[in-house]
């Protein structure tokens, strides 16, 4: 039996907690710092706050709100959005963050990632990689929220995250966002195969036989955002997370 981290995925969006549907068409589904409370509660392994505004707005990070969800989150906290400089990084890691997530500027600058891991620790470094299809079924890695189109192959360009120093990458498919839809696993199989460094996969989770598939093609670890927040098939807004017992018998005992 080996045991994988299972993280969820909250995004920040005007202040609040939304989830989205492929990217856009956000739902609010109640405050963070509640939300984060009753993660608390249910032996979760860590936890991913990403702020959707910032980059968009071009605003830095909202350190204030940072710190008080820091405040309440009694696991490891992986932060992302808005983030442009070390000196943000810094601040971030003495508020409490454990481990920082670069998107945006992880393209625009990947020196921010070589100098991040120098003076952290590249376990501390997350590289997230948003990807999308074009007409051709081709995979491309996308930034600024989804907003821009780098036309860049997602596999090299993990690799070359990886030499800058990244620590893990976040792989997020922006096609399977919200829908339920399991994970992209043919590129989850061929980008962990590339990597040296472990693999979050993200995007389209509808139950633990998603996760384990992820992770028998190559995931070091899942993460995802409406299963842990919506209860179906009515989506209600139910935060959630599986018991240690289901996790062992649905997941661990299967990779």
């Amino acid at each position: 039996m080996r045991r994988v981290r299972v993280i969820p995925v909250l995004l920040l969006h005007k202040g609040g907690l939304v989830k989205s549907v492929k990217f856009k068409n956000y739902r609010y589904v109640g405050d963070p710092i509640n939300a984060v409370k009753i993660f608390n509660e249910k032996e979760i392994d860590e936890i991913v706050v990403l702020d959707i505004d910032a980059t968009r707005e071009k605003r830095p990070v909202n350190m204030q709100q940072v710190k008080e969800i820091a405040g309440e989150a009694f696991i490891p906290l992986a932060y992302g959005g808005g983030i442009s400089r070390i000196e943000e990084i810094m601040d971030l890691f003495y508020i409490g963050v454990e481990k920082v997530i670069l998107n945006d500027q992880a393209y625009r600058n990947p020196d921010l990632i070589t100098e991040t891991a120098k003076l952290v620790g590249s376990q501390s470094v997350v590289v997230s990689i948003d990807v999308k299809k074009n007409l051709f079924g081709k995979n491309l890695v996308y930034v600024d929220n989804g907003g821009e189109n780098t036309k860049l192959d997602p596999i090299l360009y993990a690799k070359k995250m990886q030499d800058a120093g990244a620590g893990e990458i976040f792989l997020n498919s922006i096609d399977r966002d919200g829908t339920y839809a399991g994970f992209d696993l043919d590129l989850v199989e061929k980008m962990s195969g590339e990597l040296s460094i472990p693999l979050i996969s993200c995007g389209g989770a509808s139950g633990m036989e998603d996760f384990s598939e992820a992770v028998n093609r190559g995931a070091s670890a899942v993460a995802a955002g409406s299963f842990f927040v919506f209860q179906r098939p009515h989506q209600a807004v139910l935060i959630s997370y599986p018991s240690q017992k289901e996790l062992k018998q649905k997941l661990f005992e299967k990779i």
